[in-house]
């Protein structure tokens, strides 16, 4: 595939904000930016005050801190996104608050959203990501997985948000996989897809939860191997997981930004890689049996990683 510019691949990342303060993000947002990369963020607008076991670390854009740094980063080019109103499950309300708390204080609407652990506001999640009875099945007996129905996308539920959703959000993100390359996983990216009519459009991307496992996804031979196809990589993490400490980049990560940073590469935020490969691609429906191949490599992918 060609790119603006006659760049030979592209390549974003997707911070969840799970975690994320200003002490651990802000130098590797300090190396993205000095390696000429500009990806996106994901943010909690507001606090948690019936607090959270599992997230009470992260700083939300109530922390004026926090919001000074974000705002700065949408400055400096980086796409703002939502990963929620708050770390723990919201109704509707505070879900409107809190899109409307992103676009006082940033200008717009959040362009991309990605669901949030087990929040019950998540948007066809759980096992509604899946046509498959069988994978169905499969999904919830992987490890990790839980009994949890999430409501963001039924209207009798107090957690109801989907109209919001579509009227404001252009991309959710779906399924995610250990490889680089989303066009050799997910080449319709974005698409539409049948029965999921709160969401405009899907889109897939690489898995590294933390530092250790962005650290072993992008290795050389993998990042040499994308530029040469001419590929598309997202890469979702947790930049807040370990990437840095005592204000500094943790040192493989920054050899991997510089190593990527010498390449060919394009790197954007991630809502305008996905609308270069909307005008490319059209964007169309997801046919049945691309949705059961790509149902099916999530799965295959997450067996393998439980092995």
């Amino acid at each position: 595939m060609e790119f603006p510019n006659g760049k030979r691949f592209a390549f974003s990342i997707l911070d969840d904000t799970d975690d994320s303060t200003v002490a651990n993000v802000e130098p590797v947002y300090n190396a993205l930016a000095d390696a000429g990369m500009r990806t996106t963020k994901t943010v909690w607008p507001m606090s948690c005050p019936e607090g959270s076991r599992l997230f009470f670390a992260g700083e939300t854009l109530e922390n004026l801190a926090y919001l000074k740094f974000v705002q700065e980063l949408a400055a400096q080019g980086f796409e703002i996104a939502s990963h929620g109103a708050t770390m723990e499950s919201s109704l509707r309300e505070r879900t409107r608050r809190g899109l409307e708390f992103i676009k006082k204080e940033f200008g717009a609407y959040p362009r991309l959203y990605c669901n949030h652990g087990f929040n019950r506001e998540n948007l066809y999640w759980g096992s509604k990501r899946f046509q498959s009875p069988l994978l169905r099945k499969l999904f919830a007996c992987l490890p990790g997985s839980r009994s949890v129905t999430y409501h963001g996308d039924d209207e009798s539920s107090p957690y109801f948000w989907g109209d919001l959703a579509v009227a404001h959000i252009q991309y959710v993100r779906n399924f995610t996989f250990r490889r680089l390359n989303m066009l050799e996983m997910n080449p319709e990216m974005p698409y539409r897809m049948r029965g999921t009519q709160y969401v405009n459009f899907w889109f897939s991307t690489s898995d590294a939860p933390d530092v250790k496992a962005f650290n072993r996804l992008l290795t050389r031979e993998r990042m040499d191997k994308l530029e040469s196809d001419g590929g598309v990589c997202i890469v979702s993490t947790h930049l807040g997981k370990g990437f840095a400490a005592d204000g500094k980049i943790d040192h493989e990560t920054g050899e991997i930004l510089r190593y990527l940073s010498r390449k060919s590469g394009w790197f954007v935020p991630v809502s305008e890689i996905l609308d270069y490969l909307r005008k490319k691609q059209t964007g169309s429906e997801l046919s049945g049996f691309a949705r059961l191949k790509l149902e099916y490599l999530y799965i295959l992918d997450k067996l393998h990683l439980a092995l």
